[in-house]
């Protein structure tokens, strides 16, 4: 039976590589508004989603079904991986959108062409090829190998051409005359006329399989709250996610009565109510229950899509309704940059919502079946059938046993490197906006920003622009993956459903408690802080980072002034505030901050700022430091040095500023691999000081 197990192999690695296409366009196109902070046209591309609407006129489906063409679109939908090596993001673009469409393409024709057998494995090595993809991104820290590095991309290229060739000669040998004809798609199936209720439904089940499972961390990213009740780390409890999908998928091998199916889908509907409106364990718990019903309808939904008479209508439908819904998710965070948006603001409920009702209408109008039922299997092949299914059910068990060693021994290795923090009363603290861990040329950043962040030899670092866990960004959590390379406790927040751009801490020592905030924001974008206390070995020293709203929403940014300035005058006696508050130095918002929230600006004589700041109270400040961000992000690093007085009651700050490093003590100078002082912008693609800085303090003599 080496033929099953290689035709089950090359088929998920196929549909892994077809995942991932999928998975990486969105954040293509985001990229170009990303930087424009506008609607730029390119995102126009998604039209490479509809390509299926040619397969609805007669010749097209003809000509892709000849299996010279179809042989060539395979080949262009895996040699489009190459696209991580293109030499700019314009280019990249074209070649995933290229590749898109060409999956798209093969994966039409292929689930309505041959026999009964081909097209069952075909349907289970795209379900497979997403549970490979998890797998692969528990190994690489929640990132896709192809999309991380170059030698990977390589690796996995070449694979991919072998997995393509493997099938283009296995499929030649087996193909007869009559595959070309539109009727064969559906000979052996139960065939049914209703396309369109099937193409919406399977569009978003595939769309929410994207936006929720996209990688297994995301779970815990929707339902996490301020420490030490933060709900379950995307590290182990991962795990549960990839276990909860698994066990949907054996489930699907089931058959059950309507009445089942229906108190099934009362499960599913409930649980993603509960993703959505309970918090910590008890949503975690309502998306494991949510991940079970998802992978459980997969196969009926995918069998029932497949009966269709009209393939390019069906496959057409579904992505318009996948594509309708990327949109809408991102219309519901973005909604101050896109026309409408005010109509969609804050929306994930209704998006969720019509989802399940698309998913639970199918679902319920077909008897529940296993998928090799939806096809009329004659005698002979039921032993084929029936080895076919155990190959699947082996490597399911097979991926999810590799992904749960994978969370295993990074959990370990985290753990180890935990809690090294020397005892100490001098820190260092940073602001950076990230931008989603994409650099200016649109890759990803996140290699550089740890090498950066190292040797910032930062204690305690925010990062803001840093919820990269939504489909349109990446479906990647950079707060775990920093936080695991560094070695460094972290914080993440608001959640993700709060539709902020997120938030991220990164503590060299312990967070004993946070809060997370929700800042008034009428007008604009939901403002995002959190509030918390850091054990410095002893010392106890609270931290308060915010991202306030843009420079146009005047309204937002006085309102989040006061309510900042709130939690800081309520904080306790030693606290540092981190923010990015859009209002020049002297401003009503920095002046609410300033003599309503009690702090001091650590250089009140650097007028020429906009966004970052950083203040402080009851702590002693050492030095100050701002580092030109060379391409990585659009944004500079600030960071100050501060020591914790020995008696808060009658310590002396110092107020002399110096920019000669040697007039102070060695250990309190900043990393001299950035340069010395410069005065002006560093226009150079190096990280250097910049901004007449480092600064040095030291008290009068």
């Amino acid at each position: 039976m080496f033929h099953l197990w290689k035709a089950v192999l090359a088929e998920s690695l196929l549909g892994y590589i077809s995942w991932s296409l999928y998975h990486a366009l969105p954040p293509m196109i985001y990229y170009f508004p990303l930087q424009t902070l506008a609607l730029t046209g390119l995102e126009s591309f998604a039209v490479a989603f509809f390509s299926p609407v040619f397969l609805i006129i007669g010749p097209f489906w003809r000509l892709a079904s000849n299996k010279y063409m179809l042989a060539l679109l395979r080949l262009v939908m895996v040699g489009s991986l190459a696209s991580y090596q293109a030499p700019n993001a314009p280019i990249r673009l074209v070649i995933l959108a290229a590749g898109v469409s060409s999956s798209l393409l093969v994966q039409t024709v292929t689930w309505w062409s041959g026999n009964s057998l081909q097209r069952f494995i075909r349907i289970w090595g795209f379900m497979l090829g997403k549970i490979m993809l998890l797998v692969l991104r528990i190994w690489y820290t929640s990132l896709n190998p192809v999309w991380s590095s170059q030698a990977a991309n390589t690796v996995i290229l070449a694979i991919g051409f072998i997995a393509a060739v493997e099938r283009i000669y296995s499929d030649g040998d087996k193909r007869k005359q009559e595959a070309n004809k539109t009727g064969n798609a559906v000979r052996e199936t139960v065939s049914h006329p209703r396309w369109l209720l099937s193409g919406i439904a399977f569009g978003s089940l595939m769309f929410l399989t994207l936006w929720i499972f996209g990688e297994v961390s995301l779970i815990s990213r929707w339902a996490v709250s301020g420490h030490p009740h933060a709900g379950p780390d995307p590290n182990p409890y991962g795990g549960t996610v990839l276990l909860g999908l698994a066990h949907g998928l054996m489930l699907s091998f089931w058959s059950w009565s309507s009445a089942t199916s229906f108190a099934w889908f009362l499960v599913g509907l409930a649980s993603s109510a509960g993703l959505l409106y309970l918090h910590t364990w008890s949503a975690a718990v309502a998306g494991n229950i949510l991940a079970v019903f998802t992978m459980c309808v997969w196969p009926q939904l995918a069998g029932h899509f497949v009966s269709c008479l009209h393939p390019g209508k069906a496959m057409s439908t579904a992505m318009f309704a996948y594509v309708l819904e990327l949109f809408f998710c991102v219309w519901c965070t973005a909604y101050k940059f896109v026309p409408g948006g005010i109509y969609a603001r804050e929306s994930s409920h209704l998006l969720l919502g019509f989802i399940m009702l698309c998913i639970g209408i199918d679902f319920l109008t077909v008897p529940k079946k296993d998928l090799s039922s939806i096809f009329e299997v004659k005698s002979n092949q039921k032993p084929l059938f029936r080895k076919s299914k155990t190959f699947i059910k082996i490597l399911l068990w097979l991926f999810v046993g590799v992904g749960l060693l994978g969370l295993g021994l990074r959990y370990k290795t985290y753990q180890k490197k935990l809690g090294q923090g020397v005892p100490k009363r001098d820190f260092s603290a940073m602001i950076w906006p990230f931008r989603f861990a994409y650099n200016n040329e649109g890759w990803s950043s996140l290699e550089g920003s740890a090498d950066l962040l190292n040797q910032t030899d930062a204690d305690f670092i925010t990062i803001i622009e840093s919820d990269a866990s939504k489909p349109f960004i990446g479906n990647n959590d950079p707060t775990m993956w920093l936080g695991e390379r560094l070695g460094f406790y972290t914080d993440f927040g608001p959640s993700t459903r709060d539709h902020t751009w997120g938030i991220m801490a990164l503590s060299r020592y312990p967070i004993v408690k946070s809060t997370h905030h929700l800042l008034p924001s009428p007008e604009g974008e939901i403002a995002p802080a959190i509030a918390m206390t850091v054990n410095f070995t002893g010392k106890l020293v609270d931290f308060v980072v915010a991202h306030f709203g843009n420079e146009e929403e005047d309204l937002d940014r006085k309102l989040q002034a006061i309510a900042v300035s709130n939690i800081l005058k309520t904080s306790s006696k030693q606290v540092v505030f981190l923010g990015y508050i859009t209002s020049a130095p002297g401003s009503r918002d920095y002046t609410e901050l300033i003599e309503n929230g009690n702090v001091q600006d650590i250089d009140s004589t650097d007028h020429d700022r906009w966004c970052s700041y950083i203040m402080y109270r009851g702590v002693i400040r050492l030095g100050y430091a701002r580092i030109s961000h060379a391409g990585l992000s659009d944004s500079e690093v600030q960071m100050a040095k501060f020591r914790i007085p020995d008696h808060l009651d009658s310590y002396v700050d110092n107020d002399r500023i110096v920019t000669d490093p040697s007039q102070v003590p060695e250990d309190i100078h900043f990393n001299p691999r950035f340069g010395s002082y410069k005065d002006g912008h560093n226009y150079e693609h190096i990280h250097h000081f910049h901004m007449s800085t480092p600064k040095y303090f030291k008290q009068i003599n």
